[in-house]
């Protein structure tokens, strides 16, 4: 079987480049991931700044420990702080007995230059005592590099499973497209004698020789593409400055080559069984005549996927609508319904292609019988284009839209015509004309039906009656000018959300509280739902704050002074508005660039491939065009308006997933009582359909055969 299938794939190797490429591709793009993963898991090591001369660091307590229940037991788990706990004096008396203390740029942490033995038994639980390279983690900027390794991680880990489930598609379409067009091939096996078992049996044989040699191929292209992709995070903010790919890694390697073997074996194994079941009167036929090409498992396998997303999006408007709006949803879920589109594409294409508009006139008929009779030419071509459109207009549209409405929600729930940000501002002394409202973020964590632990993110609110003066909240009982130092506000997606019930929290440093419900928000797009008081916010720096100015004061005379007294940046509420939702983050974009940036490549590949071969194959038609008096330009024109034909019902197709998705998402705001501020990448679409237009084309054109070009 080995050496049928090492000369099948002799003769017909060109039929088998598409899906190599596609295969090899996928493998290199899971080998570059893989190394990536493996370089944030074991970053490496970087040497104390902030106590770099102390043998012994001693910092406060960075994170809160809570009993929880797990079933009919007890658990332990953790939530980071907002800041580490102060050294407090009496610990710092006792570290002095033991030798010189360092104290440098805050009171969390303190250097000791003592044995670490020595210290642990004087510190006990009051702290922590870090030694080695752990005494990084009291740098200022350490936390800061463990979320860019996460956001790192999670980008990484998107691009790759974007990469397995594109290379799935790709491979899967290409492979059953080059079954269907050697059906007169397998009716030949059938009729010297080979039976159904032996014909799959040499797909499969054949899936594995390619999948092996594209497989390698591809791991020797993750390991050169890894150190440009690290470089690419890096110039895009996604990853920290020091970010680089580490040598030595080898487990990459494996996983990427195994699961490239696995891609090709799933890719081709439903094409296979069709392959076992062509009769040996296929070898006759000399028309591609498409029948048969929605078998049953495929229809019912595409209706219950179209169910399961259709489903998935309800029940999540249903239980939990702010889910839908965080990023690993709207990334994963458009593929469900991708997946369901694409197997029931069949039933859709040719009613897509005869609505579609095409140039009159015979080439113009011609072009939409042909596209409608060739169904599986058709969504071989579509497919790809499906998979394109849809993830651009769903992941660009989706984060565009949540952070369009975010923006417009900040911009509703403030009163102020200035607001002040920075790290650290200075809140200036009240004066005529104008109203201040100072805030600073925080953190509050409560215990949720005794079973997790949830960490809200907060803002420590200076004075509340000038924060209710300029406060417009989405309020859904109480009042917020009920706050105060015993108090909290809430959203209503806490476990306990009645105004006048008092909740038990931990405050940002870990300080347990009996906090008041004064008032309740709705739970909006993202934005500041839960308030507290200064007092309740020990340490927390004032990063932002309010201002509304009064009749006669000039905006730009107050933001002047502002500047001069605050010494953080002033801006109107609408820029502000901007500046703190931006369209992307560099993260966000960096990881969309990246997923679009496979799939898109991915579609050049199996649009080329697809075209070539489907060209090539149709001598005998484009030869018959000829004879009956059609000239070359109009052979290539009806051959380049069925590749157009075919992209653009891909187009349609993909869009269709598109409105579904974004309108789920519009549903979702304002079942949240948030802005709807539905946003269509437009230009990012239409340039990767664009592109897949010009590429389908010369595809089309290059594999026509040259009896019709002449």
């Amino acid at each position: 079987m080995l050496i049928v299938a090492c000369a099948a794939l002799r003769a017909r190797w060109a039929t088998f480049v598409a899906g190599a490429v596609a295969l090899a591709l996928g493998v290199g793009l899971l080998t570059t991931m893989g190394l990536g993963l493996a370089s944030t898991l074991d970053p490496p090591e970087r040497a104390p700044q902030r106590f770099a001369a102390s043998p012994v660091v001693v910092m406060g307590r960075d994170s809160l420990t809570v009993t929880v229940r797990r079933g009919p037991e007890t658990a332990e788990v953790s939530k980071k702080l907002d800041r580490p706990q102060p050294v407090d004096a009496a610990l710092l008396r006792d570290l002095r007995r033991l030798g010189p203390v360092v104290v440098r740029g805050g009171p969390d942490a303190v250097g000791v230059d003592a044995p670490a033995e020595a210290v642990r038994e004087v510190v006990g639980g009051r702290a922590q005592v870090l030694t080695g390279d752990d005494r990084r983690r009291a740098d200022p900027g350490a936390d800061r590099d463990a979320q860019a390794l996460v956001s790192v991680n999670a980008l990484l880990g998107t691009a790759g499973g974007v990469a397995v489930f594109v290379s799935v598609f790709v491979v899967a379409s290409t492979f059953a497209f080059a079954v269907a067009l050697r059906r007169r091939e397998f009716g030949l096996l059938r009729t010297a004698g080979a039976t159904p078992g032996q014909v799959r049996r040499l797909l499969l044989t054949e899936s594995l020789v390619v999948g092996a040699l594209a497989s390698a191929a591809g791991c020797a292209l993750g390991a050169w593409g890894a150190p440009p992709l690290a470089r690419l995070l890096v110039d895009g903010q996604a990853a920290p400055e020091w970010f680089a790919i580490r040598s030595g890694v080898h487990w990459p390697f494996h996983a990427a080559f195994w699961t490239g073997q696995a891609v090709s074996l799933a890719g081709v194994w439903a094409a296979s069984r069709r392959a076992g079941r062509v009769a040996p009167a296929e070898a006759l036929r000399e028309a591609d005549v498409d029948t048969g090409v929605l078998g049953r498992g495929r229809l019912v396998t595409g209706l219950l996927l179209a169910a399961a997303g259709t489903g998935l999006l309800l029940w999540g408007l249903a239980t939990d609508p702010a889910d839908l709006l965080k990023r690993k949803t709207y990334t994963t879920r458009p593929m469900v319904l991708i997946t369901a589109v694409a197997l029931l594409a069949p039933l859709l294409v040719r009613r897509a292609a005869r609505l579609l508009p095409v140039p009159g006139g015979a080439a113009g008929l011609l072009v939409r019988e042909n596209t409608a009779a060739s169904v599986r030419r058709t969504c071989a071509v579509a497919a790809p284009v499906l998979v394109t459109v849809a993830l651009a207009g769903s992941l660009l549209g989706s984060a565009e839209t949540v952070t369009a409405s975010r923006a417009a929600e900040a911009r509703a729930r403030t009163a102020a015509h200035l607001v002040v940000t920075g790290e650290e501002v200075t809140v200036p002394a009240p004066r005529d004309g104008m109203t201040l409202s100072a805030t600073a973020a925080t953190s509050v964590f409560v215990r949720e039906e005794g079973t997790a632990l949830v960490r809200s993110a907060a803002r420590a609110v200076a004075d509340p009656a000038a924060f209710a003066a300029l406060a417009r909240p989405a309020v859904v009982a109480g009042d917020v000018r009920d706050l105060d130092d015993r108090s909290i506000v809430v959203s209503e997606e806490w476990e306990r959300h009645t105004v006048g019930e008092s909740v038990d929290v931990w405050l940002g440093d870990g300080r347990p509280a009996r906090l008041r419900i004064a008032a309740v928000l709705a739970v909006g797009a993202g934005g500041d739902t839960t308030y507290v008081t200064a007092a309740n916010a020990p340490g927390a720096a004032v990063d932002r704050i309010d201002v509304r100015l009064g009749s006669g004061v000039q905006p730009s005379a107050a933001a002047a002074e502002l500047r001069r007294a605050t010494g953080g940046s002033v801006r109107d509420r609408d820029a502000w508005a901007a500046a703190a939702h931006p369209r992307t983050n560099p993260q966000t974009r960096t990881g969309l660039l990246v997923v679009l940036g496979i799939a898109l490549v991915y579609t050049a590949i199996a649009l080329a491939g697809t075209l070539l071969m489907a060209t090539s194959a149709r001598t005998g038609e484009l030869a018959s065009l000829r004879m009956a008096g059609a000239t070359r330009a109009q052979v290539l024109r009806v051959v380049a308006g069925e590749a157009l034909l075919s992209v653009a019902v891909g187009a349609v197709l993909g869009a269709a997933v598109t409105a579904v998705d974004l309108a789920g998402l519009a549903v979702a705001l304002r079942a949240l009582s948030a802005p709807v501020a539905v946003t269509v990448p437009w230009g990012a679409a239409g340039l990767a359909l664009g592109a897949c237009a010009v590429v389908a084309v010369l595809s089309a054109v290059a594999g026509c055969p040259r009896t019709a070009r002449r």
